[in-house]
This record gives C-alpha cells, structure tokens and sequence, in this order.
C-alpha cells in the first residue's frame, strides 16, 4: 500500500513539474516572439531608448540583446555608435570582462575621432580594474599585492592613455585615482620580485626591477625602497659609480629612509615602539 501512494506521488508530482516547465518555455517563447514582432515596428531611436531603459534599470541581460539588437537592424547611425559604447558598459557590469573589453577595442578602432572615444577607454581600465583588482580591494585588500599583475598593469595603461589623449575628459578624475592605488600597488609588487631576486644573489634581476619601478610608477611611497635596493645590486656586482649614485639620490630624496639611519634591520615590533630600551 505504501509503495503505491508513494508511487502514485512521484508520478503525480513530475506530472505537475513536467506542466510547470512547459509552461515556463511557452510563456518564454511568446514574450521573446513578441518582442521580436515588437521590435520590428520600431525605428532606432525607439530601439536606443527601449535598450537604455533597461540599463538605468541595472536590467543587464535585457540591455545587451537590446543594443545588439538595434545594432543587427540599424548598423549604422550615431544612436548605434552610442550604443557601442553602452553596450561595453552592460558587458562589464553583467559580468562578461572579454565582451565589454573586446566591445570597447572595436569601437576605439571603428570610431577613433568620436566625441566620446574617452568613454571606451575609461570603459577598458575599468573593466580591468573592477574584474581583476576591484574585488580584492574589497574583499582582502592586503592580498591585491601578491596576485597576477598583468590586469593591473593594463588597466594602469587604459587609465594613462585616457589621460593624455584626454585630459579634461570628465573621466580623467576618477581615472587618476585608480591610478594611484595601481601605480603603489605594481611597485610594491615590483620590488616584492626584486628583494626575492636579493635574497637569492640575482643582483642583475634585482636592479632591473627596482629600475623598472622608478621608471615606470614615479611618485610611489615605494622609491625610496628601490635605491634601496639599486645600491646593494651594484655593490654586489662591482659596480661602485652606479651604487653612490644611487645612494646619492637616496640620500637628497629620503633623508630618513632606514637604509640611511640604520633603522633598517629592526625589527617589526620593535618599530611599533618608539622609545628604544631601558
């Protein structure tokens, strides 16, 4: 008896999930057929506000078939072009980094003079630093260091390109922002490989890093640690000009750093406390 009732539940019930589900696909397949028969009555400027209603509503989904749509029956025509550019913005906040940034390169290379060529850019460094960067720097920001820079650094060169073709673009600001944390952040990452290098006497390989950071991220908090670094490779490596001079630079540029007053081989705790021993 038992086996039958349980029998008879089971059968019952993939009946209703069977109705359920058929139900769904055809409620699915109208709204899609109606949307199409919808969106063939509608000119492109229609098209443009009907997809942009859906991104100011954070409708991702709906956003992209909505400008990709416009884009297949309209090719052509600035509510097309404008909406390139929004659509890259719908890749990158719906989660799909390659679209949004191979979106963004396409409409750099179709519309190289178009007023707001800036915005494909800005829409490039940020999708680099939102998907690779952004989420660590929320979630553990002392970990951003110790991943996989080569997000960082494109997105470091997205935001620097931004800024020199277009520096009084309106998102020249928050670019150079992001910049900072990513210029401070690539050096230390930079001279985290080039004390590796020390500790293991590859002096060369040490100096080339430390160079590299003062080349490329000037301004960081970092510097001082890579003349730091610079003098003992050339030491080592018998190369006595280059070493005073950059303990020369060291010495004008940081008078108090700790390779300079001896405060260098202290240790962590004891530098938390300030007044030395009894």
């Amino acid at each position: 008896m038992f086996s039958t009732s349980l029998s008879s539940w089971f059968s019952t019930s993939t009946r209703l999930l069977t109705g359920v589900m058929i139900a769904l696909m055809l409620v699915t397949a109208t709204g899609c057929k109606k949307d199409r028969e919808f969106d063939q009555g509608l000119s492109a400027a229609e098209m443009y506000t009907e997809a942009k209603r859906y991104l100011d509503q954070q409708n991702w989904g709906r956003a992209v078939r909505a400008y990709q749509g416009l884009a297949t029956r309209y090719p052509f025509g600035r509510f097309t072009e404008q909406a390139q550019l929004e659509l890259a913005y719908a890749y990158h906040k719906g989660g799909n980094p390659e679209a949004a940034l191979s979106t963004a390169d396409r409409f750099i290379r179709t519309y190289p003079s178009h007023p707001n060529v800036d915005y494909a850019y800005y829409i490039r460094g940020l999708t680099n630093y939102d998907q690779r960067v952004g989420f660590m720097e929320r979630m553990m920001p002392s970990r951003v260091r110790d991943r996989d820079q080569t997000a960082a650094r494109e997105s470091f060169r997205d935001f620097d390109e931004l800024i020199r073709r277009f520096p009084d673009s309106r998102y020249a600001p928050d670019a150079r922002q992001r910049m900072v944390f990513l210029r401070n952040n690539l050096s230390f990452y930079e001279l985290d490989v080039a004390r590796y290098y020390l500790r293991r006497k590859a002096y060369v390989a040490a100096a080339n890093r430390a160079r590299f950071a003062i080349e490329n991220y000037p301004g960081s908090p970092e510097l001082g640690n890579a003349l730091e670094i610079l003098h003992i490779s050339y030491t080592e490596m018998g190369l006595p000009e280059l070493a005073e001079d950059s303990l020369k630079v060291l010495a004008l540029n940081y008078p108090d750093h700790p390779y300079l007053t001896g405060d260098s081989n202290r240790s962590f705790w004891s530098k938390l406390w300030p007044f030395g021993k009894d």
